[in-house]
């Protein structure tokens, strides 16, 4: 699927073939949605084979028309990671949307990315993904809608609103994390048990993927905020700027979660091993309260002759009174000490 608008004196036009929006006066927009039509299938028989699926149907016109270097094309339908190249053509950015998905072989939500291609001309806009993408959905809808005075203000301003509102999405993963995780830590103060560590386990894994996004998605917007990009007005820059501010403090929010959850990890290592102690220390005071009582038990149950004790009406009686004594003493002694 294809979609592509123009805008130029106060009105925005849209078109359903790239050459028409191509050559339509002012600054235009191409959003090439890679997974639709025969072109997928093509791209998927690629990739099963072991090869780098490469731009087919409309992605390919769009590639021809707009003189993208077909392997930024491959990049993103390579899924690679997020990254950014400057040319003397257009400036190159790849990032990628995320949002949490239950997994297809289990109950437990996995990140889910998918890659957006954002190339920004000096007058034109190109945006490939490998599926529908509610980002790119709804900056389209903005700018077709109330909002079509924005793409009068660049190529370069309509690339940084797809940026931010992937960007925007980053935060509300972080919203979710952060209400799993005062739930796992409620669980590790009230009432640890091994799913209360499979739960932090699997966050510090959900928090590990959001990272491997955010870094090198930071690093990338900073190549077009810096005024090395020719592509960038000067004022435009402020807004990719205010952008990587916002990856920073994503990156930050990402790190102190990760330590969070290891310090939630460690209370529930903790707990468990204090538990542990005490259960040890139960064990160890009974062991010690029936040592000397089996020892008594032995001597009196060696049954020789020659031992007098046996012979006493009240010998029984007396190792009884004898050894409850014994444990009474102990069990008097360990409660003053705090054992019991």
């Amino acid at each position: 699927m294809i979609r592509a608008m123009s805008y130029t004196d106060g009105e925005a036009a849209t078109f359903e073939e790239v050459t028409a929006a191509a050559e339509a006066p002012g600054t235009t927009w191409v959003w090439v949605n890679a997974a639709d039509g025969d072109a997928a299938a093509a791209r998927e028989e690629q990739a099963s084979a072991g090869r780098v699926p490469r731009p087919t149907g409309d992605l390919a016109t769009v590639t021809e028309r707009f003189d993208i270097h077909p392997l930024h094309v491959e990049d993103v339908l390579g899924d690679a990671r997020p990254k950014s190249e400057l040319l003397d053509e257009y400036a190159f950015l790849l990032v990628k949307s995320a949002r949490f998905r239950v997994g297809e072989t289990t109950f437990l939500e996995e990140l889910r990315t998918r890659p957006v291609g954002v190339f920004v001309g000096d007058d034109w806009l190109v945006t490939v993904t490998t599926d529908s993408d509610d980002a790119v959905e709804a900056v389209w809808n903005r700018l077709a809608g109330a909002d079509r005075r924005a793409l009068a203000r660049g190529a370069d301003f309509a690339g940084y609103l797809v940026v931010d509102r992937i960007v925007d999405g980053y935060f509300r993963l972080l919203d979710e994390l952060e209400d799993d995780i005062e739930t796992v830590e409620e669980r590790v103060i009230e009432a640890p048990d091994p799913s209360t560590l499979a739960a932090i386990n699997e966050l510090r894994r959900e928090l590990l993927s959001v990272r491997r996004v955010v870094w090198p998605t930071r690093d990338a917007v900073n190549a077009l905020s810096r005024g090395d990009a020719d592509q960038i007005a000067e004022a435009t820059e402020k807004y990719y700027r205010d952008v990587y501010d916002h990856l920073v403090q994503v990156v930050e929010l990402t790190e102190t979660y990760r330590d969070l959850t290891a310090g939630a990890r460690d209370i529930y290592l903790n707990t468990l091993s204090q538990s542990t102690n005490e259960v040890m220390r139960r064990l160890t005071v009974v062991a010690t309260i029936v040592l000397p009582l089996t020892f008594v038990a032995g001597v009196f149950g060696m049954n020789f002759e020659s031992m007098p004790e046996l012979g006493w009406p009240y010998a029984y009686h007396a190792t009884m009174l004898g050894m409850a004594g014994i444990a009474l003493v102990l069990v008097a002694y360990f409660r003053r000490e705090g054992w019991l």
